[in-house]
């Protein structure tokens, strides 16, 4: 009865009504819930419903804004071929998922718990990488073009995204030292995790969260930040840890 928004996000599928309105009937909210519908954001698309969350949060007093993001990748499966590189990486990668969570300012005290507070929202475009993941809705569901150079266009650039998503907050990040933080970082697949490991001198283990979820549910595109996070705040708590971000103040 809280719930004054909803953020529904999805790649796979466009229906008008939304899937926004379903889950509004689906879960009895007002009618005068404010709806929002995000689609074809892809893998950047868990992240991005956060931003926009906090967004909705810190500018409407008392709201409770609920994200869903939900996955049904098998849409882009179809027989496989050697000559189809695309192909075969979604078959390898990609698995079916759906993810909730609740975005709201000013937690109401002994009445809300937050897991994790929202700092900052940053987006930002990787130079020189038009073309290197392209989805397309067709009669056969989803087409993908995807270039080998991937990995190395996120590794590449990802100190820099970091360091000017940090500046305005100040120096949280002495000589950026990365292993100072908690990471909830989208497992898009192996080979980027690794370049990312790889170009900011992360320890092992600094991605054990992302890695497990791969693992064991594959990418589910938008919705995968959420299993990422629920998995990192288990664990933070089954170890005893003081802050669910494996006993740290700050993440990304």
């Amino acid at each position: 009865s809280k719930i004054t928004h909803v953020i529904f996000c999805t790649s796979t599928g466009v229906d008008m009504p939304g899937a926004d309105y379903q889950l509004t009937k689906l879960l009895g909210l007002e009618s005068s819930v404010n709806r929002t519908m995000m689609y074809h954001q892809g893998c950047c698309a868990g992240g991005a419903a956060l931003r926009l969350a906090k967004d909705l949060a810190e500018n409407n007093r008392g709201a409770r804004v609920l994200v869903v993001c939900c996955e049904i990748t098998t849409i882009a499966f179809r027989g496989p071929s050697d000559d189809d590189f695309a192909t075969l990486v979604c078959h390898a990668l990609f698995g079916d998922g759906a993810g909730a969570v609740i975005v709201g300012a000013d937690p109401v005290p002994d009445a809300e718990r937050p897991l994790f507070e929202l700092i900052r929202g940053a987006q930002t475009i990787v130079p020189d990488s038009e073309g290197a993941i392209v989805g397309n809705s067709r009669d056969v569901g989803m087409t993908y073009k995807l270039r080998r150079d991937v990995p190395s266009l996120v590794g590449d650039d990802i100190e820099k995204c970091l360091v000017d998503a940090f500046e305005p907050l100040g120096d949280i990040v002495g000589d950026r030292d990365w292993n100072s933080l908690f990471w909830v970082a989208h497992p898009g697949g192996p080979a980027i995790l690794a370049k990312v490991e790889e170009k900011l001198r992360l320890q092992p283990g600094k991605l054990r969260a992302s890695r497990r979820v791969m693992a064991q549910y594959g990418n589910m595109w938008s919705g995968t930040v959420s299993f990422v996070l629920d998995e990192m705040r288990n664990k933070s708590a089954g170890d005893g840890l003081s802050t669910t971000g494996e006993g740290l103040e700050w993440g990304v």
